[in-house]
């Protein structure tokens, strides 16, 4: 069993900033991928980032290139998604995922948190 825990959303106004985090426990990650998506309001869940958990590589939705920074600290098992330059459409509910792929669609990814609300004010 995988156990994913977000942390570190809230309520910012734009173009501030805020860090998060996911914690991963119950098995090791050492050849699996981790993956952010978030689901705004009223919208279906889509891609934001994703990193290779050996080598580091990282891969951006457009959107948010940039201006979001995806990182890991394996002997963690975290990985974070610092997120600048926030903007009122970044608003949703942001997951962290596992994958044995480096993919960008949500049917790849088979262990998910349990999300965290990102809020961003004009």
């Amino acid at each position: 069993q995988v156990q994913l825990v977000e942390s570190g959303g809230g309520l910012v106004q734009a173009g501030g900033s805020l860090r998060l985090s996911c914690a991963a426990s119950g098995r090791t990650f050492n050849n699996y991928n981790m993956g952010w998506f978030r689901q705004p309001p009223g919208k279906e869940r889509e891609f934001v980032a994703t990193i290779r958990w050996s080598a580091g590589n990282t891969y951006y939705t457009d959107s948010v290139k940039g201006r979001f920074t995806i990182s890991r600290d394996n002997a963690r098992n975290t990985v974070y998604l610092q997120m600048n330059s926030l903007k009122p459409e970044d608003t949703a509910v942001y997951y962290c995922a596992t994958s044995p792929f480096v993919a960008t669609t949500s049917s790849a990814y088979n262990y998910w948190g349990q999300g965290t609300q990102v809020t961003v004010s004009t």
